[in-house]
């Protein structure tokens, strides 16, 4: 799962492309479930997490080349906050709040037919909630990815390069990768590796609803100060389910989702790369076992 953990937040640092102005609200609610420690062993304490997110992102410039393919200059965000209702676990996970917000300035451009070129470079603050007020620069990742795109087929893009960030407190690099891949009609799928990850498959019975299989993998992340160590909490979870969308209007819609979460990873990590790459070879994440999911949406485009 941490290699999974890996490559969802290189494809995060990448963001979404801001080909039209879009503005996006989310709820997600994970009920309590039993926690197990890093040999998958129960430990007595549970758990559930409520988190609420925003999103945007707006062009400033785009202009569409003799092969339709865009030139975006685009500045994208998102901000969340995380409660976590934790009983019987101070020893594993002592905070109770996490709060994130990032933004970032984009740009791709074709560099011919069948390429395109993907820059992102940006900031974010990762931090304990309920000591917001001490927030410090420690709190603070510069991000960013240089992205080449493979235009494969008119509904297929695929990409790979490197991106960046200050984890570890200086400038790390790490593969990253791209993939969207969108079947628009009757039938629906989507597969996307641009803002998170997500898998969908469904059916669009008219132009005002349509109903899906969704799963997605998401997280947040917290940088703490822990035993007079500089640490990283890490809460990543998967969710599954089905997904009725409402079109209220051309520019409106809204998803709901009624599933499961099969798997939500949280534990502490220090702040270097030994512990990191120490740490992928263990077996088990220390995570939360698997819970009912429920999360609804607002999406905005203009």
């Amino acid at each position: 799962m941490r290699r999974l953990f890996l490559i969802g937040f290189m494809a995060a640092l990448i963001g979404s492309l801001p080909v039209s102005a879009q503005l996006y609200l989310r709820t997600d609610y994970i009920t309590s479930s039993s926690f197990r420690d890093e040999t998958n062993q129960k430990v007595g304490g549970s758990g559930d997490v409520k988190l609420i997110q925003g999103s945007f992102n707006i062009p400033v410039y785009l202009k569409m080349d003799k092969n339709n393919h865009p030139k975006i200059w685009g500045i994208g965000g998102g901000i969340s906050y995380m409660n976590m209702n934790n009983k019987q676990l101070a020893s594993y996970i002592d905070l109770s709040c996490i709060f994130n917000a990032q933004i970032a300035l984009t740009h791709l451009r074709p560099i011919s037919e069948k390429w395109s070129l993907l820059a992102s470079l940006g900031i974010g603050m990762y931090t304990d909630a309920s000591k917001f007020s001490k927030y410090s620069f420690n709190d603070l990742l510069g991000q960013g990815a240089v992205v080449m795109i493979w235009h494969l087929a008119k509904n297929l893009d695929l990409g790979m390069g490197l991106a960046l960030n200050t984890t570890f407190g200086y400038p790390m690099a790490f593969p990253a990768l791209y993939l969207n891949w969108d079947l628009e009609g009757h039938f629906l799928v989507n597969i996307s590796m641009m803002d998170g990850m997500e898998i969908s498959a469904g059916i669009r019975f008219n132009n005002w609803f349509q109903l899906k299989l969704v799963g997605e993998m998401n997280g947040t992340l917290a940088l703490v100060k822990r035993n007079g160590k500089k640490q990283m909490f890490t809460q990543q979870y998967v969710t599954t389910g089905l997904r009725p969308e409402f079109k209220i209007s051309k520019s409106l819609s809204i998803p709901i989702t009624i599933g499961l979460s099969p798997y939500r990873a949280a534990f502490y990590d220090d702040r270097n790369l030994k512990a990191f790459f120490r740490n992928m070879n263990r077996d088990y994440d220390p995570h939360f076992s698997l819970a009912f999911y429920l999360g609804a949406a607002i999406k905005y485009g203009f």
